[in-house]
């Protein structure tokens, strides 16, 4: 593998900036990307963004169906760096928590974490429920990481793009491509 390979899942819960954010990012850090967004995710890419489906595939190097189960991303022996799905509803929670490879997103996911590879989920939904807390118990105990994007605000952001592109840089740092840059906490002074 010459360049990192970096899988990108967008669904339907809402944070749809994060998934893009995550593609225009990781192409900057030279990254091949590839994009795989079920309906609901392209569903929200467009109420939340303005974006067409073929706008967001346009951001990827590579760009998968949902419905192909048969993609290069859908085997272990395809390298990848990680896999991040941003964001991630709670029903590609559910199914990834629990193997449930329905379409091509949650076999990535699955596949990611049989390879061992890194697997980080941007989860978007609160209050939490039971059933939410344990899916994210059980695919932390499976060495997926979840990360819901709760914004940091010690680093003074003064706008939404701020706290969207600071939480893509912990993320991209967390799936190991070089060159991300989150802000470094320094500590209080004068306080």
């Amino acid at each position: 593998m010459t360049k990192p390979r970096l899988v990108v899942g967008i669904t339907g819960a809402s944070g749809a900036a994060y998934g893009l954010r995550l593609l225009r990012r990781a192409r900057e850090l030279g990254a091949e990307t590839h994009l795989i967004a079920t309906p609901a995710g392209i569903l929200n890419v467009h109420h939340e963004l303005g974006l067409v489906r073929d706008a967001l595939e346009a951001e990827a190097d590579h760009s998968h169906a949902p419905g192909d189960i048969g993609a290069c991303v859908a085997s272990g022996s395809f390298a990848t760096a990680a896999m991040v799905v941003a964001p991630c509803s709670m029903k590609s929670l559910a199914a990834i928590a629990h193997g449930f490879g329905d379409n091509l997103l949650t076999r990535a996911a699955d596949v990611t974490l049989k390879e061992r590879r890194r697997l980080i989920l941007m989860v978007r939904e609160t209050p939490l429920n039971l059933a939410h807390l344990r899916n994210m118990t059980a695919v932390t105990e499976m060495g997926g990481i979840v990360f819901p994007p709760l914004p940091a605000f010690y680093h003074r952001p003064q706008t939404i793009e701020e706290l969207i592109n600071e939480s893509c840089e912990r993320v991209l740092e967390l799936a190991g491509l070089a060159g991300a840059a989150p802000q470094s906490w320094q500590g209080l002074r004068g306080a």
